[in-house]
């Protein structure tokens, strides 16, 4: 009998990614808030925490750079001022939307009794595993992990060390081809989400070398690594 699989049956990427603790903002948010709601959610992380806790198992603990906490301390005292609407704007769009509805009720009333719609048949998702890395320093620092998901093409990297004035901290992956693909640029003391582009997703598979580079301001201007690997890791399958 074929195997068929359907969107219930992937994994719910959302727990390993707040496992790995590569989530953000609202999204962090959001995670949190379905570990105290859903007790098979909040078991499916403390399952990811356990199985990817023994990738960083042989990395020694490293202290947080001096000052960290009190920057920590700052931006979450500083005041995040949202800006309100100008006020014609809103009898505007309830015009709007009021004329909006009453010309589809004409159209409803109008239009002639039709045969109910078929119910699509569901959609089938082939399942497809996560990759992990732990990119580890090669002289000196802290690792930083990295999860990729297939499925939608995203790859989340934990916050790495901010580098130095008027340099920036360039991801990279090394595939089949052996050739370095540019990634993106790590955010500076937070955390990563990108979506590769199509020539470099094609190398991310099991086995492939994930480093990071010091490049100029900006990423490397020639499209390939100009400084030195600072980290460097392999994806493996999950």
């Amino acid at each position: 009998m074929t195997d068929i699989r359907t969107t219930d049956d992937l994994p719910d990427v959302s727990a390993a990614e707040l496992a790995l603790g590569v989530l953000d903002g609202d999204e962090r948010a959001v995670a949190l808030r379905r570990v105290l709601a859903e007790p098979g959610f909040a078991q499916s992380v403390e399952a990811w925490r356990g199985y990817l806790g023994q990738l960083f198992a042989v990395w020694p603990e490293v202290a947080a750079p001096e000052g960290v906490f009190e920057r920590v301390e700052r931006s979450i005292d500083a005041p995040h001022a949202v800006a309100a609407p100008s006020r014609p704007f809103w009898p505007a769009v309830a015009g709007l939307t009021s004329l909006a509805a009453a010309g589809l009720l004409v159209f409803v009333v109008a239009r002639p009794p039709q045969a109910p719609l078929p119910v699509p048949a569901p959609v089938v998702v082939p399942a497809q595993p996560l990759l992990v890395a732990s990119i580890a320093p090669t002289a000196k620092g802290a690792a930083i992990a990295a999860v990729y998901d297939p499925a939608r093409g995203v790859l989340r990297v934990t916050a790495a060390d901010t580098p130095a004035a008027g340099r920036s901290t360039e991801l990279w992956v090394i595939g089949a081809d052996k050739t370095p693909h540019s990634l993106g640029l790590l955010t500076p003391g937070g955390a990563t989400s990108v979506t590769p582009a199509l020539v470099a997703r094609r190398q991310l598979a099991p086995g492939a070398t994930l480093a990071v580079t010091i490049e100029p301001s900006g990423g490397s201007p020639t499209g390939l690594p100009t400084g030195t690997i600072v980290l460097k890791g392999d994806l493996s399958q999950v």
